[in-house]
């Protein structure tokens, strides 16, 4: 992979320090850091990563189209507007857009595409746990594991613990049996690592709206 120059929204972050890490042990070159006390410029970005707020957003998407650089946006809790106005831009940029990206996740919201319907007279609750400052619940990634079951109304629970960087379970019952379906992510690095395969993939992108699941199936036929 060739070296990337990139900008990260919300450098301060947990999350954006992950990302910096993850970026600069590949071997790529910070030159946009933005946070809510200001933006630092020393060159122009080839792609641009905000994970940080929705409140951030207004400026993540001027900086996009200030550089024409595509967007990988990683945010939870983001409104109807929030992403009506990332599909404005990704009529000028790709954005790649997930509340979660996890390998892990996207591939366990493929499978519960397929086959939750086949368990559709199942019960199903879903469990999620996340550390104690993050402040949407349920998890953006919740919502996107019970869209695709079809089952928007099944109950849905929420933890806040610890440190814990994210963990989500689907419970399908019936009067005989459990199957489980659960996805655990050891450390915020992984999400960092599918940011880096969205970057790559963006920058060779033409303008649109895609997701962490257009990333995973470049270069596959589906």
């Amino acid at each position: 992979m060739k070296c990337m120059k990139y900008g990260v929204v919300g450098f301060s972050g947990r999350m954006g320090k992950e990302i910096i890490n993850v970026f600069t042990d590949a071997g790529h070159e910070l030159v946009l850091k933005s946070d809510a006390l200001g933006t630092e410029r020393g060159g122009r970005p080839d792609v641009i990563l905000d994970f940080s707020s929705s409140a951030a957003l207004p400026v993540t998407i001027a900086l996009c189209e200030g550089y024409a650089a595509p967007l990988i946006a990683g945010t939870t809790a983001l409104g109807d507007a929030d992403l009506t106005a990332l599909k404005t831009l990704s009529e000028k940029v790709a954005v790649v857009q997930s509340f979660n990206f996890a390998t892990g996740v996207t591939l366990l919201r493929m499978i519960m595409r397929d086959y939750a319907p086949l368990l559709e007279s199942w019960d199903l609750e879903i469990e999620e746990t996340h550390h104690n400052k993050k402040k949407d619940a349920p998890s953006g990634t919740a919502i996107l594991l019970r869209d695709a079951t079809g089952r928007k109304n099944a109950p849905t629970h929420s933890m806040r613990i610890g440190g814990v960087p994210g963990d989500h379970s689907l419970r399908f019952g019936n009067e005989g049996e459990i199957l489980t379906f659960a996805h655990r992510a050891l450390s915020r690095g992984v999400f960092a690592i599918g940011a880096l395969s969205a970057a790559a993939f963006a920058v060779e992108a033409k303008p649109g709206f895609y997701t962490f699941e257009d990333v995973l199936n470049k270069g596959r036929k589906v």
